[in-house]
């Protein structure tokens, strides 16, 4: 594997730990806030998200086609999700989760097959 795709996996995760907090941390912690709060506080915890995969898309670009960078993308996002649902938001583990993620691989196989 090239180390710019390891650079590219590392940045994509980062930013979709902001982006899970910014999209749906404020469901658990501003509750009792008006949405246009919300807004603004996940406005600017995006931010940081934006900052980090906005080079990691370009970077990616250049060692992945652009299926390829969206598989990831979207693999990376169920591996960050599941876990922030279950532990941060006090969501069920669900077998649904099992088969959005196959479902993944099967994307995963499909795209990255030479």
């Amino acid at each position: 594997m090239k180390p710019a795709v390891l650079q590219v996996f590392g940045m994509l995760c980062a930013s979709n730990l902001f982006m899970t907090v910014a999209w749906y941390g404020h469901l658990r912690s501003m509750g009792d806030r008006p949405w246009y709060v919300a807004a603004v506080v996940s406005w600017g915890i995006a931010l940081f998200e934006y900052l980090l995969q906005v080079p990691a898309n370009r970077l990616g670009f250049t060692v992945l086609n652009l299926s390829q960078l969206k598989i990831l993308q979207e693999v990376i996002t169920l591996a960050v999700f599941v876990p922030f649902a279950v532990l941060v938001m006090g969501q069920p583990l669900k077998l649904d989760f099992l088969w959005a993620g196959l479902c993944l691989l099967g994307a995963v196989y499909f795209v990255f097959r030479a």
